[in-house]
């Protein structure tokens, strides 16, 4: 029997398909070298990437590390490619009213075109109006930064019907009977309520009677 014919040198072999190329096997960048210039050419894209550090609000945000959903679909046109499609995005937080913890996920639509190096585009505007391809690949990492921060609630909620906290107790108002309250006691009046309070208290009149006077 004739020995198997050795693989060679960067050969891949049958049923096994290689991975998406990524630089540096960064899953934020897209090896756009499958996709090609075409235009009408279209790539699906699914696949998740690890959150950064720093995308958050004052009481919400991305846990560091969490991972990203991204579905999307690369479109190539005339001056670049089109990027759309939708993100999932876990997020913890702070509720603004009660401080309960929020542990919620974000369904997120992007849509944004990547302007080839020398396109009409690229050359007609500013630095920060437009994405732009970087040789054969592209960072969507500052795309989806954008669409998750600007999402973000600067006053996250629980529930839509969080009552917040009890001002003179502190504790959470839907955890406390619907009768709780506290005595309100006019402040101009507490310095003479203090003092009846502290003062001995004097023994009923028959119990002071000397006994001639009985």
């Amino acid at each position: 029997m004739p020995s198997a014919e050795p693989l060679r040198s960067g050969a891949v072999s049958a049923g096994h398909r290689p991975a998406d190329r990524r630089p540096s096997a960064n899953p934020w960048k897209v090896d756009l070298r499958e996709l090609g210039r075409r235009a009408g050419s279209l790539h699906e894209l699914n696949r998740t990437a690890p959150a950064p550090a720093d995308w958050r609000v004052e009481l919400i945000g991305v846990p560091e590390g969490a991972e990203i959903g991204l579905r999307l679909r690369l479109e190539s046109v005339m001056e670049g490619v089109l990027v759309s499609g939708e993100l999932d995005v876990p997020v913890v937080g702070s509720c603004a009213r009660c401080l309960e913890p929020i542990e919620d996920r974000l369904s997120l639509d992007v849509q944004e075109l990547y302007a080839y190096e020398g396109s009409t585009t690229e050359a007609t505007s500013e630095e920060d109006e437009v994405r732009r391809v970087e040789g054969d690949f592209l960072d969507l990492q500052p795309l989806v930064r954008d669409a998750v921060v600007l999402s973000l609630p600067l006053a996250p909620v629980c529930t839509e019907d969080c009552a917040g906290l009890c001002v003179d107790c502190g504790e959470r108002l839907d955890d406390l009977p619907p009768d709780h309250s506290h005595e309100v006691l006019d402040p101009r009046w507490a310095a003479l309520s203090q003092k009846f309070a502290s003062a001995p208290q004097s023994a009923p009149p028959d119990q002071t009677r000397t006994p001639e006077e009985n």
